[in-house]
Formats: C-alpha cells, structure tokens, sequence
C-alpha cells in the first residue's frame, strides 16, 4: 500500500512536527513553499496524498492542490490551515476537489486519522483503476481478436497503420494517446459487416454508387456504436466516428463539424487510412504522400505534416531476418508471412504489418499447428 504523504507549508517548524509525529505511521515528506510542494509532486514518485497550508506566500493552498489535482489526479488531497472560515473551505472543496478540511493546530491523533482515511481512499481509487484499465485491455483484446479472426485482411491494414498512428499521435501533442491508440486498433471493427465487393472497390478506390457509399459509411456508425458501450471510451467512439470526416467540413458523418473541431485522433486516422489505401494500391510512399499532400481541404496540413515527419524517421530503422522466436513488439514486417497448411502456403499476416502483443499471440497459436516459414525478413527501429 502507498502511504507517501507530502505535507506543503511555508514555515519549518510546522513541517518539523509533521515528521516527527507521523514518521511512524506513514512515510512523510515535506516541501517549503508552494513551488517546491509542486516540484516534488511533479519530479517524485506519486504520493497517496498531499496535505497543503491555506494561507502561504505567492500561491495559496487552494491553487496548489489544484495543480496537484492537474498532475497527479489520482492523488487525494487535503487541506490544512490556521483560518476556518467557511468560504476558504467552500472554494478548497469546489476547486480542487479536496478529500478533507482541518484546521490548526490539528491534534496529532486527529491528523492521524484523517490520513489513514486519506491513504485508504487512495487506495479505493487505484483499485477501481486497475479494474477498469483490466476491463479495458480485455475488451480492446477480444474485439481485436474477433477482428483478425473474421477479417484477417482488415487486421493486416490495421497493423500497418498503427505504428503510423501512433508516432503522429506523439509528434501531434496528443491529450490522449491511449484513446487514438486505441481507436487506430478498434476504427475498422465495422468492416465486418460490409459484404466483399464493397471493400474491393474501396481498396482499389473506385467511386461507389450512392447505394454503396451509403452501406460503406455505416461501417463507422457501427465501430463507434461497438466502441461507445465499453465505460469510458466515449473518446474513443467519437474518434471512430469522425475517421472519415474531411478538414473542411465535408465527408461523414454529414454535419457541422470541421478543421480542429474533429477530433485530433480522427484527422490522423484520416490521412493515415488514406496513405495505406493508396501504398496498397501500388502507389509508393512518396507519390502517396504527395498525392495527399496536395488534396487541398480534405486534410489537416498540421497532420500531414506530421507524416512526412514519420516518413523521413523511417530511415531510421535497418532490415534484418530473424526466426520465429525472434519476432519482437515493435518489429514491422518487411514481408507477406506465410504458413504451410496442408501442404499449402496461406499468408497471415501482410507486409507492413506492426508487431503487437496481441499479433504475436496469433502467430505463436497458429505456429504450434503450421509450419511458419522462416527465416522472416523484418524492419527493426534502431533504438529496439
């Protein structure tokens, strides 16, 4: 159990008292000032709670616990101050969120108590985090799953875009990686309802009818609706939902929303969707790319040039050849991998192709029935 308490106060003494009082009961660490409380915070292991004096020069104790709450949002905080009035506790708790108000001087046995219901309400919080983010890893994995197993093809583009997706996501000052992250793995979850032909033109980028464009646009509908049902990936769904919306406005879904008000995640999704489609078109890189590069209004310039930036980056990785057993996260497939099945080569996975987690698993379940043929040519970052 974490029971790192740091106690913020500008006078030594009082934060002398608090260690040797508590030094027994938790594991106390102290900051003078506001500044320091916040250096701490920032450049330290997490704390399971925070204690900071109201009334302290430059910054008050309100604002402090309130960056706290911005930097480490699972840490509880606590308040402690000389002046009880009502209005000071009524702003405390309204802006940072505070778990508890005391005033001093607090009796030790008091303060002792209120921490050990503020280290338990942390350790409430991190619990339920490790249930949800548990949740989530399964979830994302099933639906991946059901994916490569349904749609083997579609999981291939979905490997190739991910290492894309996610570097532009880096270069980009993403807020939430994790939900662009995941709606890169989760964005084609639809195209299990969409019969053949329709993803063979699209592949091939022939123009739909109206009927089959109208059938083809549903396959975003249906990943969001798919992604919106799992507790707290409403970002993510929204994401999926506006992966083929253009910059200016037009594309679907067919509403007001346009430029930077597409979700940052969304307007990758679309550029890097697009850059796959034509590459497996036969295109090269740098056609593709020009190709998009001059598609005036369909795509944020901000994000494709985040893919040049990755394109150019892409010098930076070596070939090599390895075994099975050598296969590594991260890796790219430099080629198709095939296995024999009844003395036939069936390809499973397609050139340009991520190695995950969840990809390994697949390969080393279908390894123990098939013969994969090796070696495998892969393209390797040099910093792995």
């Amino acid at each position: 159990m974490n029971k790192r308490v740091l106690f913020i106060d500008d006078d030594e003494r009082i934060l002398a008292g608090f260690r040797r009082n508590l030094h027994s009961a938790f594991e106390v660490e102290t900051a003078l000032g506001p500044e320091a409380g916040l250096a701490k915070v920032k450049d330290s292991p997490a704390f399971a709670v925070v204690v900071s004096d109201l009334r302290m020069p430059g910054m008050d104790g309100i604002t402090v616990l309130s960056r706290v709450r911005e930097m480490r949002p699972d840490t509880v905080r606590v308040m402690l101050t000389g002046f009880a009035d009502l209005t000071a506790a009524i702003g405390a708790v309204n802006e940072g969120n505070i778990f508890r108000f005391l005033t001093k001087p607090c009796e030790t046995e008091s303060l002792k108590a209120a921490l050990t219901a503020a280290v338990e309400q942390h350790q409430l919080v991190m619990a339920e985090r490790e249930l949800l983010e548990g949740t989530l890893r399964g979830s994302l994995k099933m639906l991946s799953d059901v994916l490569s197993l349904l749609r083997p093809e579609v999981y291939g583009r979905v490997s190739r875009i991910a290492p894309y997706v996610r570097r532009m996501s880096r270069l980009g000052g993403d807020p939430s990686p994790w939900q662009t992250d995941a709606a890169a793995m989760l964005c084609l979850m639809g195209f299990i309802m969409l019969p053949d032909a329709i993803i063979t033109k699209v592949e091939r980028g022939r123009v739909l009818s109206a009927e089959d464009a109208a059938v083809y646009h549903q396959h975003t509908e249906v990943a969001s609706k798919l992604v919106a049902h799992i507790p707290r990936m409403g970002g993510v769904a929204r994401i999926i939902a506006y992966q083929e919306k253009n910059f200016d406005g037009s594309g679907f879904p067919a509403d007001a929303v346009r430029g930077k008000d597409i979700p940052l995640g969304a307007r990758i999704l679309r550029v890097v969707l697009e850059f796959d489609r034509l590459t497996s078109a036969g295109q090269s890189k740098p056609e593709a790319y020009n190709a998009i590069k001059q598609a005036a209004g369909m795509y944020d310039p901000d994000v494709v040039a985040m893919l040049g930036e990755v394109l150019g980056d892409e010098r930076k990785y070596v070939i090599t050849q390895v075994g099975l057993r050598g296969l590594r996260e991260r890796m790219i497939l430099a080629e198709d991998m095939y296995v024999t099945r009844a003395g036939q080569q069936v390809k499973v996975l397609p050139k340009g192709s991520e190695l995950s987690s969840v990809a390994l698993e697949h390969i080393f379940k279908l390894a123990r029935y098939d013969a994969v043929t090796e070696p495998l040519k892969v393209i390797v970052p040099t910093g792995t």
